[in-house]
């Protein structure tokens, strides 16, 4: 069964396996998907409305204002948290004002709560707007998603939206410091964990030079039946060829 959407702009607390008690912040709009990837392994089921054009849906995105106010609200009555996360229904990057909204959640995070950390979980399509780069700084841990080393798999594995290119993506995560990678491996008819993928893929992590990644397999449904799920000692293998080469890896397992 796919999991539901979220419902409103602030979701959770939700206890996170990898970074503990996280307040969510939803962007994206609340009846449907709204994101830049079909991605074959999302836990929310398919994309239908794949676009890097968040703007042709304004009157269904979160105000600036009405973000503000209930995340204000939030923090005086969710008690002690890890982190405030970007995330939601699809792409957070997307958002048109995503970049004032991180400063605004920031001074509140100072406000109300200043041992949390921002975060944000992104698959950094969102890279190509120089404010959303510049956003980043902002950002504690931003945690940004590589899955593949190949412009085949992005397509076959993430499925972009027409116009986002693979070349492009690594390129900007390479001019970033201080980020975290995120990648889920799947395997069966549709596959990114044979060793040429991995091979590709590390030189990839090599380019970008990452503080983390992080690895990951499906545990929830997935959308697509092409796919199954990378057994632990597997991910443990690709964390260890990825510390190989010089960079720090945490697989997660369900």
């Amino acid at each position: 069964m796919i999991l539901p959407l979220q419902k409103g702009i602030i979701y959770g607390p939700v206890n996170s396996r990898r970074y503990g008690k996280s307040l969510g912040i939803n962007l994206m709009p609340v009846e449907d998907k709204l994101c830049s990837f079909n991605c074959v392994y999302c836990h929310y089921g398919l994309t239908k409305r794949c676009t890097m054009n968040a703007r042709q849906y304004d009157s269904e995105l979160p105000a600036f204002d009405d973000v503000v106010k209930a995340l204000d609200e939030a923090l005086q009555t969710s008690g002690d948290l890890d982190l405030i996360t970007f995330s939601g229904n699809g792409e957070p990057t997307l958002h048109p004002e995503f970049a004032d909204l991180v400063e605004a959640v920031v001074e509140l995070r100072d406000k109300y709560k200043p041992g949390t950390k921002v975060a944000l979980l992104s698959n950094s399509s969102g890279l190509i707007y120089s404010d959303v780069v510049e956003s980043i700084e902002n950002i504690d841990l931003p945690v940004l998603k590589l899955d593949v080393g190949s412009e085949r798999l992005f397509k076959a594995i993430n499925r972009p939206a027409t116009g986002i290119d693979f070349e492009q993506i690594v390129d900007k995560l390479s001019s970033l410091d201080n980020i975290y990678i995120q990648s889920v491996f799947v395997d069966g008819e549709l596959s990114n964990s044979g060793p040429s993928d991995l091979e590709d893929y590390v030189d990839r992590l090599m380019m970008i030079k990452p503080k983390e990644v992080h690895l990951y397999s499906i545990d929830r449904p997935a959308s697509s039946t092409r796919i199954s799920l990378v057994p632990p000692d597997k991910l443990q293998f690709i964390a260890s060829e990825i510390e190989a080469a010089g960079i720090a890896a945490r697989p997660f397992h369900g």
